[in-house]
C-alpha cells in the first residue's frame, strides 16, 4: 500500500475555522487553503497505508475515553525566533489537548513518536511567511476570540498535492462537558470551599 503522511487534529468549526483560514490566506500563507483550520494532536507523521486500520483503532480506542469539553481561543502568540509561526492562543481547553496528544502517542500504540518541540496547543494563522506580514497577522488577529464544546477530533491524510483531507471524525466517549475549575481556583489564589 506504501507510505502515507497522517495527522491527527481537533478541527476549529464553523464559522472560525473558514474565517481564519481566509485570514491566514490573507496574509499571504501559501499553505492556508490546503490545510483546515485545527489544533494538532499528532503533527504530520509518516506511516505504512497498511497501519490505517490499527491507528484508527487507536484513535477510537483514545476518543471512547475523552469527554467532551470546553474550548476557548484568545489572542496571539508566537514561536519567532525559534519558528516563524504566528498563532491563535487555546486558553482554555490545552490541558485537555496535551493529555489527548499524548494518549493518541503513547509508546505502545500504532503512531508512537517524539515531537520535535514540546507540545503546545494553538492554531497557526501564519507559517513561514515575511517577518512583516507575521507581524500584520499577530497584530490584527491579537483581539480574536471563539469558544465551542469539543466533541472529538479526526484523522486526516495528506495528499500528493499537498492538501490535507479527513479520513475519519473520531467522537469522545462522554455526552456532557465536565464542570470546568475557575482559573483562580486552578491557580491556588482562592481555597473552594
Amino acid at each position: 500500500m506504501g507510505t502515507v503522511t497522517i495527522g491527527v487534529s481537533i478541527a476549529v468549526p464553523e464559522p472560525h475555522g473558514s474565517l481564519l483560514q481566509e485570514r491566514r490566506a490573507g496574509f499571504g500563507d501559501p499553505a492556508a487553503h490546503g490545510i483546515p483550520t485545527h489544533i494538532t494532536l499528532l503533527p504530520p507523521t509518516e506511516v505504512d497505508g497498511g497501519d490505517l486500520p490499527a491507528i484508527e483503532a487507536h484513535l477510537a480506542e483514545v476518543a471512547g475515553g475523552g469527554r467532551p469539553f470546553a474550548m476557548r481561543l484568545s489572542g496571539t502568540g508566537t514561536f519567532r525566533p525559534l519558528s516563524p509561526v504566528v498563532f491563535v492562543q487555546v486558553v482554555e481547553g490545552a490541558e485537555v489537548c496535551a493529555w489527548l496528544q499524548k494518549q493518541v502517542r503513547d509508546a505502545s500504540g500504532p503512531v508512537a513518536r517524539e515531537l520535535q518541540f514540546p507540545y503546545h496547543p494553538h492554531v497557526t494563522v501564519a507559517h513561514g511567511i515575511a517577518e512583516d506580514a507575521l507581524d500584520r497577522a499577530y497584530a490584527e488577529l491579537a483581539e480574536y476570540e471563539a469558544a465551542w464544546p469539543c466533541t472529538g477530533f479526526a484523522l486526516y491524510e495528506q495528499g500528493v498535492d499537498g492538501i490535507w483531507r479527513k479520513l475519519r471524525d473520531f467522537a469522545f466517549g462522554g455526552r456532557t462537558l465536565p464542570a470546568q475549575t475557575p482559573p483562580s481556583l486552578k491557580k491556588g489564589r482562592l481555597r473552594a470551599p
